[in-house]
């Protein structure tokens, strides 16, 4: 699970060089377990990001943020909220894991 979040992750152009990586790849990884950190971003996932790496909550955000900044690389119309993000790439994932069929091959 991780290798695949680490691909599509570097895929979007964000590179371990970031600091929020980790906290962003480890964010999805539970936003993928349990869909209920969605609900709550700041209030769930940021606490539990921040015990894992022994960082503040704040710390957190402000990494996420940092990479949503760093998406400059893949122009969008208007940058998703951090929730958002989460939301996009987790669904992604399980999306590209339970239909393999559906993959456009390079």
């Amino acid at each position: 699970m991780e290798t695949k979040i680490y691909f599509l992750l570097h895929s979007l152009g964000i590179g371990a060089k970031y600091r929020g990586f980790r906290y962003l790849a480890y964010g999805i990884a539970l936003c993928m377990e349990d869909e209920d950190y969605l609900l709550r971003v700041s209030k769930t996932l940021y606490p539990k990001i921040a015990q894992t790496f022994q960082v503040s909550s704040s710390c957190g955000t402000r990494g996420n943020r940092d990479l949503l900044f760093s998406l400059s690389v893949h122009p969008v119309l208007t940058k998703p909220t951090n929730s958002e993000f989460f939301d996009i790439l987790s669904s992604y994932i399980k999306y590209y894991r339970a239909f393999p069929a559906c993959r456009q091959e390079a």
